[in-house]
Parts: C-alpha cells; structure tokens; sequence
C-alpha cells in the first residue's frame, strides 16, 4: 500500500483502486487519509462520498471502515478526499509539539510519557516533579527562533522495510517520526505553551497555534 500522505501530506483527493473488502473494511491499493499513530490523530475522509468511520493499522496496511452496505468490490476505482482544514491544522500541531519536545528535552533531558495532537491542541507529558512553566519564555525564545528561520523541514525514511519515518532540521538530529508534516517552519508557526499539572509527580504541556486562538 502506497501511503500518499508521505510523499505528498498538502493532496487533499486521490483516485485509487480498492484492493481487499472484509465485511465493512476496505484496503486501498494507495492512501492518502492518516490513521491514528504516534500520537496525531486520524484524518476525516471519505470515500465516493460515504464517511470513513475509522481506520485500523495492520502491519503495514490500513484499513478503512465504512458503513454496512458499502458496496465496494476489490477492483473497483474510487475516489478518497481528505478534510483538508483539520490535516493542516494537524500538521502544523504536530510539528510545533514534537519540535517543543526537542527544546524540552535538550532543556531538562525529561522523560515523555505520552502525546496527543488533536485539530485544536497538541500536549505532552512529561514525569516531572516541578512546575514545568518555568523554562517556558526560554523554550519559546528558541522555538520562534526556528519558526522565524523558515528551515526547511527534511523528511524521509530511516528503514523502508519497516516503514520507519524521520524529520530533520538544521541544526538537529533525524528524529523518529510517521506522521505529516509541512514543509518548513515559518509555515508551523508561533505557538502557546499552558501548563497542567496531571498529579503524580507528572506535568503536561498543551500548546495551541496562536493563529487558531
């Protein structure tokens, strides 16, 4: 399975052929709808019009639920379409997140714990036992920065085989990484950093594109 989303995350359409049909399931020979992974959340999409109700990764297919009486055969030709605002919203979140991950970790050297990149926010969390607010204007200075150098944002794979992705920018090391992205910084940028405290000596950062506040 060809994951267009790689190759190209700004096409919003695609005409592919489905490849398999398991009762409501559908594999594709190409894709470009994102499922869940690593965090970032699946696009919204539709195939010949009807809702792909949600996306499972198997090895290293997808597969596409839609509703009970589909009616796609293997063969058939069919056209995917993306909710582009939400994937842009998505790309952006998530690279502002993993690229404040960086400056976190090169910062503290904090262990994460978990992520999440929705279309409104992105967070992080961290096992820290302080308040972690306090390194954000410094965190920030460095991240706008970055956002004002317009880098480009290099992306490719690590291990083919195993469908093993990176980004990389100047000045930082390939970091391991599936999901989509745009294609330099200026277009991430700036973002907000809040606090939350989660208990449990455990803090989370939920950051916001401040252009979508």
């Amino acid at each position: 399975m060809r994951k267009v989303f790689w190759d190209n995350p700004y096409q919003k359409s695609l005409s592919t052929k489905v490849a398999e049909v398991i009762g409501n399931r559908v594999l594709l020979e190409e894709t470009i709808a994102f499922s869940f992974s690593g965090g970032q959340e699946s696009d919204k999409a539709t195939l010949n019009g009807l809702p792909i109700l949600a996306s499972e990764i198997e090895g290293n297919l997808i597969y596409y639920t839609l509703e009970e009486g589909h009616g796609f055969c293997p063969g058939d030709l069919v056209m995917m379409e993306i909710d582009w605002v939400r994937r842009y919203r998505l790309m952006r979140l998530h690279f502002a997140a993993e690229l404040i991950l960086e400056l976190v970790t090169i910062k503290l050297g904090l262990e994460k714990i978990g992520a999440h990149i929705a279309e409104t926010k992105a967070r992080i969390d961290f096992i820290y036992d302080r308040n972690i607010s306090f390194i954000f204007e410094d965190i920030l200075t460095e991240y706008n920065k970055i956002i004002e150098r317009d880098a480009l944002i290099q992306t490719g794979f690590s291990d083919y085989e195993g469908q093993r992705r990176f980004w990389q920018i100047d000045g930082f090391a390939k970091v391991p990484c599936g999901g989509t992205h745009v294609k330099s910084t200026r277009e991430v940028g700036f973002v907000t950093l809040k606090r939350v405290n989660i208990g449990n000596g455990k803090e989370r950062i939920e950051i916001k594109l401040m252009d979508e506040l």
